[in-house]
């Protein structure tokens, strides 16, 4: 597909320089909005608003929504008044309210300027809801039907208002003071057995709905669990304010996604593209954790310095720290991220700490043993008889692998609790991830180490 693309894109490009408008027009209409705002991310700034007049109005508008905010944004300040308008028309109002939220305030003035009244306050309502809430990635756009319609009356409804809806397929009942009160599908309205039979009698009552100061997160993960189309979305008072369809869902599961995986990285999260950003963009969201980090090995280099007179007796004990600082680190990421999935997930709570902890405790013991062996023979073998390090001895071998297996448990119990523990405390778990808990774990597991040199070396 990306060769495809490829190849499609350099052909717009020179018909384009070529000057074959009409050409480029009955390729453009036969693609998809997405890939035709993919073809825009190529163009010379000169080009884009060229190439999107080719494009006929309902193409367009679809196409507008799709594209980057920087391509939008140039877009808006080359439109004439009309060309403004038409756009906004055709817009979606959670399209809208995104496009607004995404803009200079400059350009936002513009836009609610050129909007009808009934899209500037759908839009001004939406802006009044919490960030990342239901309400603040909902459509006002829906199609609502009284309880004691026919389905004659219903289709009728359908037909006369679906035009302007962002989706049909669900259709809510509500009561006079727009109280939900159920829904009912096109499918039920078409395979009724009688036009005359009232919807009260076919819709659904035993409904599933979100508030408008919901999560967006918690909303993503009912789309997930209950396969749903659309979620209405409700106020305090039951009454129905909007719907978040699928499309929009979609969206918030990648960027909660791509969120998790930032801040498990230890990064801060960053909504451009990486090609979008400048190296000072990326500088701003690694430098602060990269400082923290480094900071807090200190503990690690003082842990060192505290047993140089022990590393100094017996100097191949220095040649396994690096060893079992990644062992260790591995086996706190893999339980941290397997915890941190199943959080995301709402597969575990905070009162599961104690199953989750058995359950590691086990895993542990069998990986720690099973790499306590595999260690023990490889400086036995590679170590001792390869290499000729007789420094390295029986006594020596043991204290690695007991610690090697010491660590592995002691990781895994970090790993699997902290994302739990920064879960009740308010915390994103993610910030618990790599990082952060292999810094802890090589301090504890050179603490194990020389503890046990120590004692069972005499150092």
């Amino acid at each position: 597909m990306a060769e495809r693309f490829e190849i499609v894109e350099k052909a717009v490009l020179k018909m384009l320089e070529d000057k074959k408008y009409a050409t480029l027009r009955d390729i453009l209409v036969t693609m998809n909005p997405s890939d035709v705002a993919g073809l825009f991310d190529g163009l010379e700034e000169k080009q884009i608003p060229l190439m999107y007049r080719l494009l006929p109005k309902e193409l367009a508008a679809e196409t507008f929504v799709e594209m980057e905010p920087e391509a939008q944004e140039l877009l808006i300040r080359s439109f004439s008044d009309n060309e403004l308008k038409e756009v906004l028309d055709e817009l979606y109002v959670d399209d809208a309210a995104d496009l607004v939220e995404e803009m200079p305030a400059n350009v936002v003035k513009r836009i609610l300027k050129h909007a009808d009244p009934e899209m500037r306050h759908s839009i001004n309502q939406i802006l009044r809801y919490p960030e990342n809430s239901a309400g603040s990635i909902m459509t006002t756009e829906y199609v609502s039907l009284r309880p004691g319609m026919t389905v004659g009356e219903a289709i009728l409804r359908i037909r006369r208002q679906g035009v302007d809806k962002e989706t049909i397929y669900t259709c809510y009942v509500l009561a006079k003071d727009r109280t939900l009160i159920g829904l009912v599908t096109v499918k039920d309205l078409l395979l009724a057995e009688d036009d005359e039979d009232k919807i009260e009698d076919l819709m659904l009552t035993n409904l599933i709905c979100v508030t408008t100061q919901t999560d967006q997160e918690e909303v993503a993960r009912m789309f997930s669990k209950y396969n749903f189309l659309a979620l209405p979305v409700v106020d305090g008072e039951h009454r129905m304010v909007g719907i978040v369809t699928f499309d929009d869902a979609m969206d918030v599961m990648e960027e909660e996604a791509t969120e998790d995986m930032e801040i498990m990285a230890a990064m801060t999260p960053s909504e451009k593209t990486y090609l979008k950003s400048t190296p000072f963009d990326l500088y701003k969201h690694r430098i602060p954790w990269l400082m923290l980090l480094m900071v807090s090995a200190t503990f690690t280099g003082m842990i060192i310095s505290s047993f140089e007179e022990a590393l100094a007796l017996l100097p191949a004990l220095t040649a396994f720290i690096p060893m079992l600082m990644d062992t260790g680190g591995n086996c706190g990421s893999q339980s941290s991220v397997t915890v941190i999935r199943s959080l995301s997930l709402d597969e575990l709570r905070f009162s599961d700490i104690f199953r989750v902890m058995w359950k590691e405790f086990r895993t542990a013991i069998l990986c720690g043993a099973t790499l306590a062996v595999v260690c023990f023979v490889k400086i036995l073998l590679i170590d001792r008889l390869l290499m000729g390090n007789t420094s390295i001895s029986l006594l020596v071998d043991g204290v690695v692998c007991l610690t090697l297996g010491v660590t592995v448990v002691i990781a895994k119990f970090v790993g699997c609790s902290l994302p739990l523990l920064a879960k009740r405390l308010g915390f994103d778990p993610a910030v618990m991830a790599s990082p952060f808990i292999t810094t802890i774990v090589d301090a504890l597991s050179l603490l194990v180490y020389f503890m046990f040199a120590k004692t069972l070396l005499g150092l």
